[in-house]
């Protein structure tokens, strides 16, 4: 695509339906809900639920807290420290289930791409998310899902052409961490301290979590909110919310909410630096244009140059590219501390976008990085399986039967 075919139409003439899309479905709870994901108030009143008295609960929360992040326990029968009849209750009453891997892809490059099943069914298929693991020599990043499909139509991502399906419950987004922690042989006896500086917590194959895969999680607040403080408690999974991104189109509402409830790194989506252009890119910006969502950025709460905003600007050939939009970039986040992410577009079937040439990107970076940003150009990972940025669509949702049923064997028995 080049700069000639945006969109030149006012912007009051789209559509809501053409900016975000609304849920077809609701999350319907099984019959017996899994406790994993759940918050220390609630596993308290699952306890109460089967009859715990009220001065144990909190002594047998952090008995089960630690049995399912610290040892990552799949049943109750692993859970030793507590008696065979509460159990027994528990077992009657609840499960400790993650969703279930319905494929598992490998790239040439280690990438690994999970599709997950989870409880519901759309016109006889069943609700399912991409989960991403990219090892790195210094890190290992987990790429998880907000949402099943996506609440947004931006033009150049595989996720924005799918329907939105229905939210995650925050159980479904930890149980996207956990799951991985399983299936890595992530776990240990002893869980580190949340802490940048502890050398046990680098060893862990899972170091990094990023809220950049399928969905929006600005516009799944709570879930998002409550799963994440999980995956960030110090005495379970213990990610430290300095490793811990989220990243959003700009829902400009809940950014201030999301520094100050959330606490985590933030990444926005920026991919252009007029409001022309990125009223095409990422429509959301016909409801909250650059000026506004510029300025939510220079408020997060927490934000200084230790924790500075990260833009992510996908690299577009003949469209976003050129010299004169690095510099009109500089300007525009002029006073914020960030940095820029640069990301080679990824190509998927039927996208009309070319990736810039490489020596571009390069002059795009030297512009950046000499007004004193960094500017890293993100290596593409896990092209070859569709992992990669903007390609979570999931070629496995075009698969036959025949092939979707041997991807899940070989995820079974790997």
């Amino acid at each position: 695509m080049t700069a000639s075919l945006v969109a030149t139409e006012p912007q009051g003439v789209v559509s809501a339906a053409d900016i975000e899309k609304r849920p077809l479905e609701r999350y319907v709870a099984p019959e017996r809900p899994s406790l994993v994901g759940l918050s220390r108030a609630a596993l308290a009143e699952a306890f109460g639920a089967i009859g715990v008295p009220e001065r144990q609960r909190r002594m047998r929360v952090q008995q089960i807290w630690h049995w399912l992040y610290v040892r990552g326990a799949k049943d109750f029968e692993a859970m030793t420290s507590l008696s065979k009849e509460l159990r027994a209750a528990l077992a009657q009453r609840f499960t400790l289930a993650r969703p279930e891997i319905a494929a598992e892809q490998v790239s040439a490059d280690g990438t690994r791409k999970w599709l997950l099943r989870l409880p519901g069914e759309i016109e006889g298929r069943p609700h399912e998310v991409e989960c991403v693991y990219i090892p790195e020599t210094d890190r290992g990043t987990l790429c998880i899902s907000s949402q099943v499909g996506c609440t947004l139509n931006c033009s150049f991502c595989h996720t924005g052409t799918q329907r939105l399906v229905r939210n995650l419950t925050p159980g479904e987004i930890v149980g996207q961490v956990v799951l991985a922690r399983d299936r890595l042989g992530d776990w240990t006896e002893a869980s580190p301290p949340a802490s940048d500086g502890n050398e046990e917590a680098r060893k862990r194959l899972i170091s990094n979590v990023v809220m950049m895969g399928m969905g929006e999680p600005l516009y799944n607040f709570e879930a998002v909110r409550d799963g994440l403080n999980v995956v960030a408690d110090g005495e379970g999974l213990s990610l430290s919310k300095r490793r811990i991104t989220l990243s959003t189109s700009g829902v400009v509402p809940k950014i201030a909410r999301a520094g100050t409830e959330i606490g985590v790194m933030l990444a926005v989506s920026l991919h252009a630096v007029t409001d022309a252009l990125r009223n095409e890119l990422v429509p959301l910006n016909r409801k909250y244009p650059l000026r506004e969502l510029l300025e939510a950025c220079r408020n997060y709460p927490g934000l200084s140059n230790a924790r500075r905003v990260t833009f992510e600007y996908v690299m577009l050939k003949g469209v976003n590219d050129s010299l004169a939009d690095a510099r009109a970039l500089v300007r525009l986040i002029k006073g914020i501390p960030a940095k820029i992410n640069l990301i080679p577009f990824n190509p998927w079937p039927g996208s009309h976008y070319e990736c810039s040439d490489w020596a571009q990107i390069e002059k795009f970076s030297e512009v950046v990085f000499n007004a004193g940003y960094a500017s890293p150009v993100r290596t593409p990972r896990g092209r070859d399986i569709l992992a990669a940025c903007g390609q979570l669509k999931s070629a496995t949702e075009k698969l036959s039967a025949r092939e979707r049923l041997a991807l899940r064997a070989m995820a079974m028995t790997d």
